[in-house]
């Protein structure tokens, strides 16, 4: 059975830091690429940024310099290292496996807010 479970969100101040992690089991995690994506409130779900099976990083123009996506192969987790958040960057954020098919976590809600 595939999973993804997303953790590391919450409440944080503008210009602050958070962690999110994504652990999957049921699929093999290195032939995977791993996405992450967010969806505010009224928004589309939109790519924030995605790492390939061979480490190939790619981000969306509003988060480069900002956020880091990383992934452990040994760990089958990916993360998603968010600094300097703006208030903008409030949305569910969702992991993502893709290859021939596309695997979806539950998300973890990320709120910036003073």
């Amino acid at each position: 059975q595939v999973q993804l479970v997303e953790s590391g969100g919450g409440l944080v101040q503008p210009g602050g830091s958070l962690r999110l992690s994504c652990a999957t089991s049921g699929f093999i995690f290195s032939d995977y690429t791993m996405g992450w994506y967010r969806q505010a409130p009224g928004k589309q779900r939109e790519l924030v940024a995605r790492i390939s099976f061979r480490g190939t990083t790619n981000y969306a123009d509003f988060v480069k310099g900002r956020f880091i996506i990383s992934r452990s192969n040994a760990k089958n987790t990916v993360y998603l290292q968010m600094n300097s958040l703006k208030a903008e960057d409030t949305a569910v954020y969702y992991c993502n496996a893709l290859r021939f098919g596309a695997y979806w976590g539950q998300g973890t809600q990320v709120t910036v807010s003073s």
